[in-house]
């Protein structure tokens, strides 16, 4: 809530929002009158974005130029031991082994100094115009499942393949994630564009049934992240 409330001080002070990821833009929204506020998304299919009223805010892109294959979460790993918020940089896209990050240009400086090193992989930082991936839009690995419910314990358990049982310690550890905040009911039935991530399995964005089988089951299909 103190970050909603952050947000909506800034904004009524002629300021633009941080980053925000989809749930805590509905929950701006929801405090907002309509028409008095634009969306800045830095690219096409962008997941976070930032909220303004007046100019729009100053993005930076990066490509991170590093030797060897490393994954989404090893980069986010390196921004959260620099004790960089989430809420100063936007998303981290991996195109083709080609790494790259949107930073708000007020931590410029601070980022540049100390972004040094993926886990024990030294980084060159290069700044590159926002143009260059303004029309990139994500891929996804398309997944279809047979299951008997939209339940997400029941798509997880498919997912990780592990029993349903299991899920329950997975929540308690705090393992899944389900629209941009820890999942606390496991009975919770999926709905169209749910975005949800199970640790060290990956993240996936939930579309819908495709059709009833015979059996009375469900043909689903799920987005994987890539």
């Amino acid at each position: 809530m103190y970050f909603i409330q952050k947000n909506l001080t800034r904004l009524n002070n002629r300021q633009c929002s941080f980053f925000l990821d989809p749930k805590e833009l509905l929950e701006i929204k929801g405090k907002l009158k309509k028409n008095t506020y634009n969306i800045y998304y830095p690219y096409k299919d962008s997941e976070k974005c930032i909220v303004y009223n007046y100019e729009k805010p100053e993005v930076l892109l990066y490509e991170i130029i590093i030797n060897k294959k490393v994954r989404h979460q090893d980069i986010l790993g390196s921004m959260y031991a620099l004790n960089i918020d989430s809420s100063l940089f936007g998303d981290i896209l991996i195109i083709d082994n080609h790494y790259y990050i949107y930073i708000f240009s007020l931590v410029r400086n601070y980022f540049e100094s100390n972004f040094t090193k993926v886990g024990n992989s030294s980084v060159t930082l290069k700044e590159i115009p926002l143009s260059t991936l303004e029309d990139y839009e994500r891929d996804y690995e398309e997944i279809e499942l047979i299951a008997s419910s939209n339940r997400i314990d029941t798509i997880v358990s498919m997912l990780a393949h592990t029993s349903r049982s299991n899920i329950s310690l997975m929540i308690k550890k705090k393992e899944i994630i389900l629209n941009y905040d820890f999942l606390k009911d496991n009975s919770y039935k999926l709905k169209e564009n749910d975005v949800f991530s199970i640790k060290r399995i990956g993240k996936y964005k939930y579309i819908g049934v495709i059709k009833n089988t015979k059996s009375n089951h469900y043909i689903i299909k799920i987005l994987k992240y890539i």
